[in-house]
C-alpha cells in the first residue's frame, strides 16, 4: 500500500536513509532508518517551527542531534508523491529498496491530482525542492492582476477565501483544466503544499493578501 512521502534521503552523520511523510493523524512527520541494524525513529513535525519532536521512543545513540537535523535539511521542501514502504535488509552492503506501487491504492489529498503535479513541475528547483519564492512571486502577481481578487477585496472576503481562490485558479490555469477546483480539493491542495514547508509555504503570499485588505479599508 502507497504512502504519501518524499523520497529517501540518505545522512552522512550516520549510516541511515531519511524521508518525510504525511501522518494518518495530521500533519507530517520524518522517518530515520539505520542501514546497519535493524532500527528507526519517527519525529513529528511542528508547522509553525519546523522543529522535530520524538514519535515514541528512540535510541539516541543510533539516531544522534546531528543525524536528526540533518533529516530535516534533506527533506526540507522536497515535494510529497504516492511511493512504496521503504524496505531496508540489513546485510554489509545495505540498499534500500522501494515496494511496488499499488496503483489501486486510495488517493489521499491533492497529491496524485494533476493540479498538484503542475504546481510542483513549475516551482521545484534543479534540486527537485519548491522554489518557495518564485511560487509566492507568481501568486502575487496572479493576484495583483486578477479582477476577481479586486472585488473580493472590496467586498471584504477573508484571507482565507482569497488564497483559495488564488492557488485554486493558478492551478487551473497551469493545467488547463476548464471546470472549477471544488473547495474540498482547493484546501487539499493548500495543506499539501503547505505541509512541504512547515514555516507556510503562503507566507508572502498571505502578507500581500493581508496588505490588500488592509488598503482598503
Amino acid at each position: 500500500m502507497n504512502i504519501i512521502r518524499t523520497t529517501a534521503m540518505e545522512l552522512s552523520a550516520v549510516p541511515a536513509i531519511a524521508y518525510k511523510q504525511k501522518l494518518a493523524t495530521g500533519g507530517s512527520g520524518i522517518k530515520i532508518q539505520r542501514m546497519d541494524v535493524d532500527a528507526s525513529a519517527m519525529f513529528t513535525i511542528d508547522r509553525r517551527t519546523g522543529e522535530a519532536t520524538p514519535y515514541g521512543p528512540y535510541d539516541t545513540e543510533l539516531f544522534p542531534n546531528e543525524a536528526i537535523l540533518e533529516a530535516r535539511e534533506l527533506t526540507a521542501g522536497l515535494p510529497y508523491t504516492a511511493r512504496g514502504k521503504i524496505k531496508v535488509t540489513v546485510t554489509e552492503h545495505t540498499t534500500p529498496t522501494e515496494d511496488v506501487l499499488d496503483t489501486d491504492a486510495d488517493k489521499i489529498d491533492m497529491v496524485d491530482s494533476p493540479e498538484y503535479a503542475a504546481l510542483i513541475a513549475r516551482y521545484s528547483d534543479e534540486s527537485g525542492k519548491l522554489n518557495y519564492a518564485l511560487m509566492n512571486k507568481d501568486f502575487i502577481q496572479f493576484a495583483s492582476k486578477s479582477t476577481v481578487v479586486g472585488q473580493m477585496v472590496a467586498e471584504r472576503a477573508s484571507s482565507d477565501e482569497i488564497l483559495a481562490y488564488v492557488v485554486g485558479n493558478r492551478a487551473i490555469q497551469l493545467t488547463g483544466r476548464k471546470e472549477n477546483l471544488s473547495e474540498q480539493e482547493i484546501a487539499g491542495l493548500i495543506e499539501t503544499l503547505d505541509e512541504i514547508n512547515p514555516r507556510s509555504a503562503f507566507k508572502e503570499l498571505n502578507l500581500h493578501i493581508r496588505q490588500l485588505l488592509s488598503r482598503s479599508k
